[in-house]
């Protein structure tokens, strides 16, 4: 752990020198490049400084013990020296942390996709409240969120919506979000008052940018230009603004008809294809590498149930981590930081066991 520590410090030192230098800013792209990648290094830089303070400290507080015969002088060293060596375990953990490989997509904004499953209306009402409560999450972050295509029953809830969140570190909170959603409550549209169990489906794929290599072939994609159907509202259905994408490999259909322009729609539309293919094939490695599956907390299979929301006793559960909250109301309003720093501390043991086997 150490010989990598001491090779980031070197690679840290030399970003540093690079951009002094004052050579970079002659090119833009790397200059942004190295910036970022400073930003990045100097968390772990910062809690290795520590670390080796920590240590000096240590070191301080045992030569005062060894030296020192003054009682008071004694104590005030061994409380230091406890100090010291708490610190030096708790930086420990941290840089084992810090060391772990970073998700590359983990920077990059996400595309979400929320589908009504089991259950009806009811399904579909719940499908509509969950896409406000990440539209609450993403407001509270100040992130921008954006609907690329939905379909709406006439009570208020949606058959399915497609929609983007762009902010800085979007994926890396929300990866954890695709699976199986299952609600537990009396529906509005039940007379009986019992109590049902519906689901959804959650999607969550990184926005594929320039540094993913994603080759879609002109032939392999079909394009159609409709008019946009629905309440479109300020003449976003009176033109031929509406794009299909029908990928032919897969049979993926992408519909784009929430902006008026055209040239937005289609836009959007294929940031969605990408997307999509992009997410099929980390699927697919994720079925063929078995072990990293394991090692990973509901990053990978769809079908997996993850977590409940029990309205009558305003619970929430999610099955991955065995963790229970009772502030359903407060999770529904977009206050998902406590479930989403579990998921990425358990997330980071499991990694943790793995490199240790």
């Amino acid at each position: 752990m150490f010989e990598q520590l001491e090779s980031v410090c070197l690679r840290y030192e030399d970003i540093a020198q690079e951009l002094a230098s004052g050579q970079a800013t002659n090119d833009i792209k790397r200059y942004t490049a190295l910036m970022k990648e400073q930003s990045e290094l100097t968390p772990l830089i910062e809690a290795y400084q520590q670390y080796k303070q920590a240590g000096q400290d240590t070191e301080d507080a045992l030569a005062m013990l060894e030296n020192e015969s003054d009682e008071e002088m004694r104590e005030l060293a061994k409380e230091e020296l406890q100090d010291a060596k708490a610190r030096t375990e708790e930086l420990t953990e941290k840089l084992k942390i810090l060391l772990l490989p970073k998700d590359p997509n983990d920077d990059k904004n996400v595309i979400i996709e929320i589908r009504a499953g089991a259950g009806g209306d009811e399904a579909a009402l719940f499908a509509a409240e969950i896409y406000r409560m990440y539209v609450h999450y993403a407001d509270a972050r100040r992130w921008k969120t954006s609907v690329v295509d939905f379909e709406e029953i006439g009570i208020g809830g949606m058959k399915y919506i497609t929609f983007m969140i762009e902010g800085s570190g979007a994926y890396s909170r929300l990866k954890y979000e695709s699976g199986v959603h299952r609600v537990q409550r009396v529906p509005e549209t039940e007379s009986g008052g019992r109590i049902h169990t519906s689901t959804i489906t959650v999607a969550v794929m990184p926005e594929v940018t320039e540094d993913i290599d994603i080759d879609i072939p002109a032939e392999d994609v079909r394009m159609d230009i409709t008019r946009a159907s629905g309440d479109g509202g300020q003449g976003v259905n009176t033109t031929d603004s509406a794009v299909r994408l029908t990928h032919i490999p897969t049979g993926i259909v992408i519909y784009s008809q929430t902006e008026r322009s055209q040239l937005q729609n289609k836009a959007k539309a294929w940031a969605l294809l990408r997307s999509k293919l992009y997410d099929l094939e980390m699927q697919k490695r994720h079925d063929a590498e078995a072990d990293l599956r394991r090692s990973q907390v509901g990053t990978g299979d769809r079908s997996e149930k993850i977590r409940t929301y029990n309205f009558p006793q305003s619970r929430v559960t999610d099955h991955r981590i065995k963790l229970t909250l009772y502030n359903l109301s407060e999770v529904m309003n977009g206050d998902l930081d406590e479930i989403i720093d579990h998921l990425t501390t358990a997330d980071q043991e499991a990694k943790l066991l793995k490199m240790q086997e």
